[in-house]
């Protein structure tokens, strides 16, 4: 039965307000005689009602809203009698214009004493005692329990032990001590401030993940545009300039309900699975955010309003609960002003100073980011006070050179550039574990998002458009159809990498997972990749979800053991089939995709290009009317069909032609277009040695076998090579000094001693004179008749049979004599 009637305070109107499930029908007016001060907790203790405002005019609407402010926060009681019953309006969780509250009440001057066991914390019971007949216009309870018609003020007990029998009020009282505000006192959980660092734990294995969080919550907000980079900025109270993380999408946007939804500690997960929603636990802006850093500012935007939050451990520290200041704007064009309708100006303004007062943000600065916007929606999170790694952060950052090549980009990476644990994982090259820019470029299964990174945009890769040899394997487990693309990558190859990418809801959950043969051997799937969306296999009917909330990794559940054994299972079939018997060189071999794609910056498609292209001149700026597409933007998609191994040259205009690489033998190829295409044959030829390297060890025989099928261009090129080592001896040839330091000359019929010039004969007899002197001043040399004392060698000895005729002409001494 539904009623309504006047709520009034001192007789002056405040609303009118209806009701469906009075326990009485009340007059045209309830008036409020008193308000108090009083703890809100066992108030489920006694049964309730609720009232929904209906105002008749604007002056009523606001002063229901003025009410229930007035209420929140100072958490006061609105008393009202109403004969046989008491009335106690409790303070709303919000206060708006169309805020409903609860009313609890009792009948006359009783009070129930229930006489069975049960929890202190709970009030379980209530609901059936609410339901029970009543019994002389009073309520009466289940289990024994009587009805005092005594003091009004008689309180419940809180004792929870077994009463075996029924008490009056006046019994109670001399047994119980409990305060009279007891009765109204809630159970509520106390968050304490450490709870805020505790979040952030759940990415303490690996910083990316918290930056994650908040890239999934940009995608949530069908956001076009993500700009991540880190910026320096002057702290008030110490004076220091310290980092701050800045994460700015140009999204939906959110009004008062849904920050304050995102700020609290988990909510409902959504009746409705959205395949593209990736949000489902309430908590990863808490968990990421906490991650990054100590403190964090949401400044939010959308058509008609205006947010800020303070999510903050500098501001909490010390406190016995968490205090979240929130600012909410109305928003109409470029006026903005304080939304009285979802919080009072005074509590707006106190939360205001807040922020002010334990962040860099003032009312300039805070202008001058809302300023970013341009008039249009999106979200706007700083973080500050960076989690830090020794002396340093746990992020270090460089900025991109402008116009500089892709090898000079702007990035964001871990400090310790360590590699995340994987079962199998030998490969120390894994640039997406500590470089932001690297784990963006794969985030997502289809990017529609543009990303920069300290300024620079992030060429997003979905994987499966940049494999080669492609096969796509489809089955089913558990009764839920499942699809996976199997390819080579030859980036993924040289870095030593191999694995399956694992999605859900399109967005990498697990990377590089070895399964099969990669497991036990580094070289069998080397460079094999695999990419699968297991979105319908991890979301159960029943609303189960096997991810972990930190969306880092699956949950050890049934199916997705069956998913590994399939996957293990396809991927050594490809490997076995496509590569294990495929003999290819690796020098000068560049594996080219399938087909080369390139995205739409308007619609963020991606478009399939022409064999042979070259994407090098593809504009910064892309569009789906430009060559060679020449389409338009609603066309569908095109999708990926399996392909063949490609071996070509390097792509993109570089040179494959280098001057020790093996001879390749190349071959046409005619494609379905028409178009020729070169690829790659696998016989190698086997190349010679050089020629200069054999000459080098001397020139074969003119019988030997190698030299009579000695080509002219060799003979011609051993001609110049002596011709060369000829005029080398010509000068590194000894002076005749050195030469005859070694001993006199050759004997007049040596074949040298023709070919003596007169000046090294001069230069030799110089020399010798000069010897002679010199012996005999030093009498290093023996006199001739100590000489001669020996004897002259007979004419039989070896050495006389090459004497020259002079120094064997009898009775001939030495000069030196």
């Amino acid at each position: 039965m539904q009623m309504s009637f006047v709520l009034k305070k001192d007789r002056k109107t405040i609303c009118s307000v209806k009701s469906t499930n009075a326990p009485t029908e009340l007059s045209n007016e309830l008036n409020i005689h008193t308000m108090k001060h009083m703890k809100v907790s066992g108030i489920s203790m006694l049964p309730q009602f609720s009232l929904d405002p209906a105002p008749e005019n604007s002056h009523e609407k606001h002063e229901w809203r003025r009410f229930l402010d007035f209420l929140h926060k100072y958490d006061m009681i609105a008393i009202a009698d109403f004969e046989p019953y008491k009335f106690y309006i409790l303070p709303p969780a919000k206060a708006s214009t169309s805020t409903r509250v609860s009313v609890a009440y009792r009948i006359g001057k009783t009070c129930v004493v229930d006489s069975r066991p049960r929890d202190c914390e709970s009030g379980s019971h209530l609901a059936e005692e609410h339901r029970r007949p009543n019994t002389s216009m009073m309520r009466g309870p289940a289990n024994g329990a009587e009805v005092c018609s005594s003091d009004p003020n008689c309180p419940q007990t809180d004792d929870c032990a077994n009463h075996s029998m029924s008490e009056t009020c006046d019994e109670l009282k001399s047994k119980t001590h409990m305060k009279q505000d007891r009765l109204f006192e809630k159970n509520y959980i106390r968050a304490d401030p450490s709870y805020l660092k505790t979040l952030g734990q759940a990415h303490s294995g690996w910083i990316f993940g918290g930056i994650a969080e908040l890239v999934d919550n940009s995608r949530d907000a069908k956001a076009s545009k993500l700009d991540i980079f880190v910026e320096m900025i002057k702290l008030k109270k110490s004076g220091k300039n310290v980092p701050m993380l800045s994460i700015i999408d140009n999204g939906q946007g959110m009004n008062h309900d849904e920050i304050v939804k995102m700020v609290s500690f988990g909510h409902k997960q959504p009746d409705k699975d959205v395949k593209d929603h990736i949000g489902r636990f309430g908590i990863g802006f808490k968990t990421g955010a906490m991650r990054l850093g100590r403190d964090v500012l949401v400044l939010t935007q959308t058509a008609n309003s205006r947010s800020l939050a303070f999510l903050s451990q500098s501001l909490n520290e010390g406190k016995d609960n968490i205090e979240i200041p929130i600012v909410s704007y109305c928003r109409q064009g470029q006026q903005v002003e304080i939304d009285t309708a979802v919080q009072s100006e005074a509590l707006a303004k106190n939360n205001l100073k807040a922020i002010k007062d334990f962040s860099p943000f003032d009312k300039y600065l805070i202008g001058e980011k809302a300023a970013l916007f341009c008039g249009a929606t999106g979200t706007q999170i700083y973080i500050w006070n960076l989690d830090e790694w020794g002396s340093g952060y746990c992020l270090e950052w460089q900025d991109g050179l402008f116009g500089g090549s892709s090898f000079h980009q702007g990035d964001i990476f871990v400090r310790s550039r360590r590699i995340r644990s994987r079962q199998g994982q030998v490969s120390l090259k894994v640039p997406l574990d500590f470089s932001l820019r690297a784990y963006l470029e794969v985030i997502f299964l289809v990017p529609r998002m543009k990303m920069f990174v300290q300024g620079t945009l992030v060429k997003s890769r979905p994987l499966a458009k940049f494999l080669t040899k492609t096969v796509v394997e489809s089955g089913d487990i558990l009764g839920n159809p499942v699809e996976l693309t199997l390819g080579y990558s030859e980036l993924e190859w040289e870095q030593g990498n191999c694995g399956i990418f694992l999605y859900w809801h399109g967005r990498l959950i697990e990377a590089y997972k070895r399964v099969g043969g990669m497991i036990h051997s580094a070289d069998v799937g080397r460079g094999i990749i695999g990419v699968i969306d297991v979105t319908n296999l991890m979301d159960d009917k029943d609303g189960r979800v096997w991810v972990h909330n930190n969306k880092q990794g699956f949950q050890d559940s049934e199916s997705y053991a069956l998913l590994e054994e399939w996957l293990a299972k396809k991927a050594d079939e490809y490997w076995d089939k496509n590569f294990d018997s495929l003999k290819l060189h690796k020098d000068n071999c560049i594996y080219k995709p399938d087909s080369e794609w390139v995205q739409c910056d308007k619609c963020r498609k991606w478009r399939m290009l022409p064999h042979n292209y070259d994407v090098e001149k593809l504009p910064m700026q892309w569009f789906c009317y430009m060559q060679p597409f020449g389409g338009q933007c609603s066309d569908e998609e095109q999708k990926m069909a399996p392909g063949t191994v490609n071996l070509s040259d390097k792509r993109s205009g570089y040179d494959c032609k280098h001057k020790d690489s093996d001879r390749i033998k190349m071959e046409g190829v005619t494609n379905a277009s028409g178009e020729d295409e070169r690829r790659v044959s696998f016989q190698i030829e086997e190349t010679k040695p050089q020629v200069l390297k054999r000459l080098r060890r001397g020139p074969p025989s003119p019988n030997h076998e190698n030299a009579k099928s000695r080509s002219p261009s060799s003979t011609k090129l051993y001609e110049e090579h002596t011709a060369e080592k000829r005029v080398r001896f010509e000068i590194e040839k000894p002076s005749a000094l050195q030469r005859l330091r070694r001993g006199p000359p050759p004997s007049p019929n040596h074949e040298n001693s023709k070919s003596r010039s007169p000046s090294s004969t001069k230069l030799y007899d110089e020399n010798t004179a000069e010897k002679r002197v010199r012996f005999k001043i030093e009498n290093t040399r023996p006199s001739a008749l100590q000489r001669l004392g020996r004897g002259p060698p007979s004419p039989n000895h070896e050495d006389s049979k090459s004497r020259s005729p002079s120094s064997t002409r009898p009775g001939k001494v030495h000069p030196l004599r």
